[in-house]
């Protein structure tokens, strides 16, 4: 027995959405203008399907779905070239965005993005055997780490992330590692352009910018460092 889920998201209009998921390289497969608007994209072994929704306010959606993949950079790079072909950027706020690759505290390099429509569309790759989620760090800083990501990706709360990460950093008696210290002013660089604070952005790109690393702890930290670069732009 063989069995195929399809996950089936909400839109206001479907063209922007199409538009959307056709600069990724998706193939519209489907579509139904009357009497409901409906339709289907496509792209290797992705099928995602679409409804119109009228009274649909994209900004307050919680629609998403999962994507597994065994080869996450490359979709990553062929989303992000897509959409710069398109849109003439990469966008990383607002809808539609696509956020950073990362390697996530429980065991998995995903990225997510978000159409105009709104829907959140996780795409992963499991970097270990164990599947399923683990436990929060239990160390300080990267307990906040974890929760800043979680709070800035998965649930766009950019506040509260901003919050997690200045509260961290002004533990008396206590001081991240390098490492921590240069994820974490990369992460509140990056949260607070998307806030639209560009005074506490310069200030964290500077901060992280000057952390000094070893080629080994440069290595471990390539993600961000792409990110870095990206915000410096």
């Amino acid at each position: 027995m063989v069995e195929k889920t399809i996950p089936i998201l909400p839109c206001r209009t479907l063209q922007p959405v199409l538009d959307f998921y056709t600069a990724l390289g998706f193939e519209v497969t489907f579509r139904q203008r009357s009497p409901n608007p409906y339709a289907v994209v496509e792209r290797g072994g992705i099928e995602l399907q679409f409804f119109g929704l009228r009274q649909y306010e994209p900004a307050e959606s919680v629609s998403t779905c999962y994507v597994l993949t065994d080869d996450v950079d490359g979709l990553h790079a062929a989303f992000r070239a897509g959409l710069k072909a398109a849109y003439g950027r990469v966008p990383t706020r607002g809808l539609p965005r696509i956020g950073q690759l990362k390697d996530m505290s429980y065991g998995v390099r995903q990225f997510l993005m978000s159409d105009p429509g709104g829907n959140c569309v996780r795409v992963g790759q499991p970097t270990g055997e164990d599947p399923r989620p683990g436990p929060a760090p239990e160390e300080t800083f990267a307990r906040a780490l974890h929760h800043a990501s979680l709070l800035a990706d998965s649930k766009e709360d950019l506040t509260g992330a901003a919050k997690v990460i200045d509260r961290v950093l002004r533990l008396p008696g206590e001081r991240p590692t390098p490492v921590q210290l240069f994820r974490l002013l990369v992460l509140r660089a990056d949260v607070a352009g998307r806030l639209g604070d560009e005074e506490t952005a310069t200030t964290a790109l500077a901060g992280a910018a000057a952390v000094q690393l070893t080629a080994e702890e440069r290595e471990s930290v390539q993600d961000d460092l792409r990110r870095l670069e990206e915000l410096r732009d």
